[in-house]
């Protein structure tokens, strides 16, 4: 492709990617942060019913001295079903017979219970305030927490599925400036074909590195009004310096800005040190060495092409569901660590930590394997993880975490993949509007996956068996995307089509043009 010579010529590897992808992979830290947050600012603490015995002075004046705590919250609050004390109801009166040694713990009927008309009373030892324990989303509004994740997913949702297309008609640097869920394609259209994959997979890792930066600042903040300061302020800091994010010269240069497109070239040679082309490089130059993909763009390329011309509907549909895949499982178990685990702060951890081998072994598959292979088995084998806890008994908590950890692991492998893949299926005047869509289609897998907890009331396992399935169903119809490694990225939906056509030239007997078209 043309764009892939120039880019050589100006360095499509050098200071300036490399600083370009610093500036970017600060953003995606906190940006992480914020996704995984809720874990912490919305940690369910462990609770039971105010009752007077126990938290009322006046009561407490007229409890014989010789009885504990221990006692007075025997005769205040039933039995659960982890033989703790109940958390959502207590005792109307005291039952003073269950301290009776020769009595049993079963000396009480369930009509003398009622719900916590007084509202709760919160263990502060981990954490001094979630929004949990300030609106009392548990018992019979603990439904509201994944509802209130999933309104903040929501928001997530419009931004992905409006800013693809507006990035698409006014440029990458401008919608950058205030949407940084586009940022890994600003990215790789500046990167050469050689190193897309590399420069691809150390972006994700922000997200990576993001995970254990979450659980850093929330051991050390414990109240969720200031946690959601700490983790927000940082995004002033990326809108000053986001203004000197080169806009996508290969956007520039098929909306027919010649000048523009030529600038950001220019600069970007003198950073990387290539005199030679940033002498050399002129309108004249740029437009003889993209006339066809210009000529070949004036027919506008709507949101529409990507269901409707042959060799896009199928990648459309696939690499969408792959990407609602990875967002209604990751955030199903991400967003819920205190399932997994009595320590989330260490979870936290360990997630971003095997996240990072994930992605750099999903790099050197992605060289060996293809894109295809990598994005069918990093998705199946995640689905398989947690399919696999659901035959593993409650009693075994390390191994259940470790699968859980492993899973999620396989799924940010998947991400990786899918970041690089997608952009790879697509031609340039809809890429954005494809990363878009799959964006929207993983925050709608988002805004889901929480929800799917819920099924938990109805069979324990049932909610594993749906985060699991989905990856793997999905993984499987990965099988039907074509391969794109090592190849240029196409500029145009033509381009699109003629990579189709090639595949089929080259393909073994009995394969015909007209199939392999319909990719």
């Amino acid at each position: 492709m043309a764009f892939s010579e120039l880019l050589d010529q100006v360095g499509g590897l050098g200071r300036f990617q490399v600083l370009q992808m610093v500036a970017l992979v600060v953003p995606i830290m906190w940006l992480t942060t914020q996704s995984m947050m809720e874990n912490f600012s919305a940690a369910v603490p462990s609770h039971r019913c105010w009752v007077p015995l126990l938290d009322n002075s006046t009561a407490q004046a007229g409890v014989p001295g010789a009885l504990g705590p221990k006692d007075l919250l025997t005769v205040s609050i039933p039995p659960g079903p982890n033989h703790e004390p109940h958390r959502c109801r207590r005792f109307r009166q005291p039952q003073w017979q269950l301290l009776d040694p020769n009595g049993t713990a079963t000396n009480w009927s369930e009509a003398a219970t009622e719900p916590c008309v007084d509202g709760w009373v919160y263990d502060r030892s981990t954490f001094t305030s979630t929004i949990v324990a300030k609106w009392d989303l548990v018992c019979d509004s603990h439904a509201l927490k994944p509802m209130a994740q999933s309104i903040y997913l929501s928001g997530i949702l419009v931004g992905a599925a409006v800013f693809g297309q507006v990035s698409d008609r006014f440029g990458r640097r401008l919608v950058l400036t205030w949407n940084y869920l586009q940022m890994a394609v600003s990215v790789m259209e500046w990167t050469s074909t050689r190193a897309r994959a590399l420069v691809m997979t150390l972006n994700s890792l922000g997200f990576s590195f993001g995970q254990v930066l979450m659980a850093t600042v929330a051991y050390g903040v414990r109240d969720w009004a200031l946690l959601q300061l700490v983790v927000s302020a940082p995004f002033f800091l990326c809108f000053v310096y986001s203004w000197w994010l080169a806009e996508s010269a290969r956007w520039l240069l098929i909306k027919g800005k010649l000048e523009q497109g030529l600038r950001e070239l220019q600069k970007v040679a003198a950073i990387n040190g290539k005199r030679a082309a940033e002498d050399t490089l002129t309108a004249e130059a740029l437009l003889s060495a993209m006339r066809e993909e210009l000529s070949a763009s004036q027919a506008p390329a709507s949101p529409a092409a990507l269901l409707c011309t042959p060799g896009l509907g199928l990648r459309t549909c696939v690499s969408t569901l792959c990407w609602f895949a990875f967002g209604f499982t990751f955030y199903g178990l991400a967003l819920d660590l205190q399932a997994l685990g009595s320590d989330i702060f260490l979870l936290q951890v360990l997630i971003g930590v095997v996240d990072i081998p994930a992605k750099i072994g999903t790099l050197l598959l992605l060289n060996r394997l293809g894109r295809r292979s990598t994005q069918v088995a990093s998705l199946v084998l995640a689905g398989l993880c947690v399919l696999a806890n659901m035959l593993v008994p409650h009693e075994l908590g390390a191994l259940r975490s470790s699968l859980a950890v492993l899973g999620l692991g396989g799924l940010g492998a998947a991400f990786t993949c899918i970041s690089i893949y997608t952009g790879e299926l697509f031609p340039t005047v809809l890429r954005m509007t494809a990363v878009g869509l799959g964006q929207m289609a993983a925050r709608a897998g988002a805004i889901l996956g929480p929800l799917v907890r819920l099924l938990g009331a109805h069979g324990r396992s049932l909610p594993l068996l749906v985060y699991g399935a989905v990856p793997v169903l999905s993984g499987l119809a990965a099988l039907l995307l074509p391969e794109t490694q090592s190849l240029p990225l196409p500029d145009t939906v033509q381009d699109v089509q003629n990579q189709a056509v090639m595949k089929a030239t080259h393909s073994p007997p009995g394969r015909t043009v007209l199939k392999s078209t319909h990719f």
